[in-house]
């Protein structure tokens, strides 16, 4: 049986860590990265602030979820946007990823956020189901209509 891997609250001095897990999440599915660098700097400054958290699991940390909160006009709390959630391919499966989620909605708890937001992609089905176990759903509770997620760089 594997131990279970230590989850925490990340701080500014995880960044340049978290940025080396984010930057090897978009190189292993061929998305553009600014590199560990840039990363880490923008980590660093996000972390020391209000609106940005890290959960991170392991020693050295091997997974994380990267959560911004922001005010909105429908809830009394905050909504947080979980903006990444990453595990090396080598330890998928071992129960860090819900782990490290479990903790996340946790502090979000402890920090009154109202609702929590997760975009995925289209094709990963493996993700869907992953969140759709932890209670997450995937449209209008009342209605069952479809959510879908709208962006556009600028």
């Amino acid at each position: 049986m594997t131990p279970t891997p230590r989850i925490r609250r990340a701080d500014p001095s995880d960044a340049e860590r978290i940025a080396a897990l984010l930057h090897a999440f978009n190189t292993e599915f061929d998305t553009e990265t600014p590199g560990v660098a840039v990363l880490t700097e923008r980590l660093r400054m996000l972390l020391a602030g209000p609106s940005t958290f890290a959960v991170i699991g392991g020693d050295p940390a091997t997974g994380v979820a990267l959560v911004t909160l922001r005010p909105n006009v429908w809830f009394d709390g905050p909504v947080a946007l979980l903006d990444e959630m990453y595990v090396v391919p080598e330890l998928r499966g071992t129960g860090i990823g819900s782990a490290i989620l479990l903790r996340m909605v946790e502090i979000c708890r402890e920090l009154g956020v109202s609702e929590i937001e997760i975009n995925v992609d289209e094709s990963d089905a493996d993700t869907m189901r992953f969140y759709e176990r932890h209670g997450f759903i995937n449209g209008d509770p009342d209605t069952g209509e479809k959510a879908y997620y709208f962006s556009r760089s600028l």
